[in-house]
């Protein structure tokens, strides 16, 4: 099979400016909420999980490290789903893999609702977790690919926003259904399984990204791609151009797995792979520590599951304010400074929560921990497709969300040990130096605030 010839640095160059000229359309909004939904559909299975496992504790009679070992398969698929959904989507498209990974993830979800026992809960938590994992990265970079420049990090952060909207949803259900029955954690489960049907509308509804397809040389699929967006903001494609960057020299672009991994780790992208991957590992270990584990952690501190459920809903409504407050710092102060800051506010937070004790500092405590650490996702997934090339954007966002799913795993498992040693207090002073850390690290990333993607 003969590999498509790369485009010349003129051709790229016209892409791109043809992109970042564009305004905001309908075209923009219905990639982004097309997207969007795909994402809140996921995060309501990640957020579900959370309240299964209380109700499962107590129905089940399970131990503190069974609980933790079936959260913590679906982070085992979640590792594996995002290294390899990169690569994928790197070689078969953006919009090919995102379809594929709501029908995996939604199909394993729905069919959980029918098990009986630990172990083919644990086996099918690993394929939720494979399509999940995959999703998100695909996702950010498919439509970074699109954004115009002076905006694509705001953009990133609203996609990012619908995370919130999807764990909501799953504090209701959560709140309403669970609670309600004994096979109330099964309708929950059935309940996630629409991202199955939906992964139709993704795959037909959805255009390819042009920037994939002209790296793939397939530019008359790229060009009616550009025009239609074009059209529907009565731009022409001879209108005045405007470059955002200066020039490039392009290098040959990786094109086999293998070499797209090595470039990875060039003398150009090493110290950004490296500090890209502690922060996506650092964020994780204490997101997923935390967030999973918060209504078992209320239920174990003597508050009833309805009232649990309830804090966390409340807790959850926190995370939209922190992606809006994100969504406009991130344009303003740019990508490092505002991942940096508000994984700062994360470390305070989470302090503040594990030394809690009133209800209304439980509350509030929770409510800041929610708004920072969710503004600084927003933030990671906005700042993550910008640090490499078209040819490497969808394999270094996957590896990255890959290594953070290593620390997503371990997570839950470090829950019981760390409780039981110290409790609460201990637990979260260790999340706050793992939020320490990811915002040092923060700084070795690039910022490429209202510069173009590199379309290498």
């Amino acid at each position: 099979m003969s590999v498509p010839t790369p485009p010349t640095p003129a051709t790229a160059a016209s892409l791109s400016q043809r992109l970042d000229r564009l305004p905001f359309t309908r075209a923009h909004l219905r990639v982004l909420t097309g997207s969007g939904i795909g994402w809140a559909l996921d995060a309501m299975d990640v957020g579900l999980i959370s309240f299964i496992l209380a109700a499962l504790a107590q129905e089940w009679s399970l131990a503190p490290e069974e609980t933790a070992w079936i959260a913590s398969m679906g982070f085992v698929g979640m590792a594996v789903g995002a290294a390899l959904g990169g690569l994928l989507a790197d070689r078969f498209g953006r919009r090919q893999v995102f379809a594929l990974t709501l029908l995996v993830y939604g199909v394993a979800t729905g069919a959980s609702a029918l098990v009986g026992g630990i172990v083919l809960l644990l086996i099918l938590r690993f394929f939720v977790g494979l399509g999940l994992g995959a999703e998100l990265p695909v996702a950010s970079t498919y439509v970074s690919e699109f954004a115009p420049a002076r905006m694509r990090g705001r953009l990133i952060v609203i996609l990012e926003a619908f995370w919130a909207i999807g764990w909501t949803a799953a504090a209701l259900i959560g709140f309403l259904v669970i609670p309600a029955s004994d096979a109330g954690w099964r309708w929950a489960f059935a309940l996630g399984a629409i991202p199955a049907a939906y992964a139709l509308i993704v795959r037909w509804g959805l255009p390819e990204s042009p920037r994939w397809l002209e790296r793939r040389g397939r530019h008359d699929e790229a060009e009616s791609v550009i025009r239609a967006f074009e059209e529907s903001s009565s731009v022409t494609a001879e209108a005045p151009r405007r470059l955002t960057t200066g020039p490039i020299e392009l290098p040959p672009a990786a094109q086999t797995a293998r070499e797209r991994l090595g470039a990875l780790w060039s003398a150009e992208f090493r110290v950004r792979t490296a500090c890209l991957w502690l922060v996506w590992f650092c964020v994780n270990f204490s997101y997923y520590g935390a967030f999973i584990w918060i209504p078992s952690i209320l239920v174990a501190q003597g508050y009833d599951l309805v009232r649990s459920f309830g804090f966390t809903l409340v807790i959850t409504l926190a995370q939209l304010p922190g992606y809006a407050a994100a969504a406009w710092l991130i344009e303003v102060w740019g990508r490092r400074l505002t991942l940096s800051v508000f994984l700062a506010g994360s470390a305070v937070s989470a302090i503040l929560f594990g030394t809690a004790g009133a209800e209304w500092s439980v509350l509030a405590a929770g409510m800041a921990l929610s708004f920072f650490n969710l503004g600084a996702w927003g933030a990671l997934y906005a700042v993550t497709p910008e640090m490499y090339p078209t040819s490497l954007r969808a394999t270094g966002s996957g590896w990255a969300a890959g290594v953070g799913r290593i620390a997503s795993i371990v997570a839950p498992l470090s829950v019981p040990p760390l409780l039981a040693f110290g409790g609460a207090p201990v637990l979260f002073i260790v999340f706050a130096l793992f939020f320490v850390i990811a915002a040092a690290s923060a700084w070795g990333l690039v910022d490429r605030r209202g510069r173009s993607l590199d379309d290498r």
